[in-house]
């Protein structure tokens, strides 16, 4: 049986008080749903003292706002409801339908959207029992010197295995991070960063708050499809997000991303461009794929 080491627990009533906690104590974490963080803590994969939970704070609506609007999400929701909010059947479907596909009912139930964003990312030489990894000399991301999938790379490739990041992506949301210097909001894009240990720009001590979708202009259509091995609950081997803003049938603005093909969501938006101003017919559409198909290779590294 797989253990959780010793730790010391932080109950925060504040997004502040939660900030200077983690400010305070550098070998801590935030803890909300906790589905991938425990489960990774009794696996040794990181080097943890304090946990800081966010499950005493201030709870609103789990979603504000509409599509004229635009969308305030809670990032504390759970991604089982998001999954089924009214506010997300529409335009913004792309995001019920990431949040559907996460894991398992059970986990969806406790999971949040704001962990979902920041999950670690993967690798079939890093999500192992320590003994494991000991077993093979350990690798960068862990107690290790190369990476075992780039023995020769500088870098960690650990794969971004999110299935709502590349969403974000494609909605062109904007996040909300909470930290013991203040507040910043910042778009999702500029959340991640192409490394498989500093994979995001969020600081230690930041609580991700919440997640902002804009407003539509107009009639966006949106949505996500998901490759995995098991249907069931396996994490993406490929992702792919597609949002679209028509007016009388013709393509004004197409946005994209792609998860798990590398340490961060890869934005395809620039590949969907042909389809602007077009009436999009089969010949178009095979074009784009066929474009889009050399980002979209899947790594092999964290498949079974």
């Amino acid at each position: 049986m797989l253990r959780l080491p010793r730790l010391r627990y932080l109950r925060p009533r504040t997004v502040d008080e939660a900030s200077e906690m983690a400010a305070s104590n550098p070998g801590s974490m935030f803890i909300a749903g906790g589905t991938d963080l425990v489960p990774n803590l009794k696996r040794r994969q990181f080097d943890v003292s304090t946990l800081v939970s966010l499950n005493a704070l201030p709870a609103g609506a789990a979603v504000d706002g509409d599509a004229k609007r635009g969308l305030d999400i809670r990032a504390a929701a759970t991604l089982d409801e998001l999954a089924a909010h009214p506010a997300l059947d529409g335009p913004y479907r792309a995001l019920a339908q990431a949040c559907a596909l996460v894991s398992t009912p059970q986990v969806r139930m406790m999971g949040t959207l704001g962990g979902n964003l920041l999950v670690d990312p993967r690798c079939n030489y890093y999500n192992q029992t320590y003994s494991w990894r000991k077993a093979v000399g350990f690798c960068l991301k862990k107690d290790g010197e190369i990476c075992l999938v780039a023995r020769s790379s500088p870098r960690c490739w650990a794969v971004s295995s999110s299935d709502s990041a590349p969403v974000a992506l494609a909605l062109d949301a904007q996040v909300t991070l909470h930290g013991a210097e203040g507040r910043r909001r910042i778009p999702a894009a500029h959340l991640y960063q192409d490394d498989g240990i500093d994979y995001t720009s969020k600081r230690h001590d930041e609580v991700m708050t919440a997640i902002h979708l804009p407003a539509v202009d107009g009639r966006m259509t949106s949505a996500y499809w998901k490759l995995r091995r098991r249907p069931s609950f396996d994490f993406p081997i490929l992702g792919v997000a597609v949002a679209i803003t028509w007016a009388d049938g013709v393509v004004r603005h197409a946005r994209g991303a792609l998860g798990a093909v590398g340490s961060q969501p890869v934005d395809i938006t620039a590949l969907l461009q042909p389809l602007q101003g077009t009436r999009p017919d089969g010949e178009a559409i095979a074009a784009v794929a066929e474009a889009a198909d050399k980002p979209s290779r899947p790594l092999d590294n964290t498949d079974l």
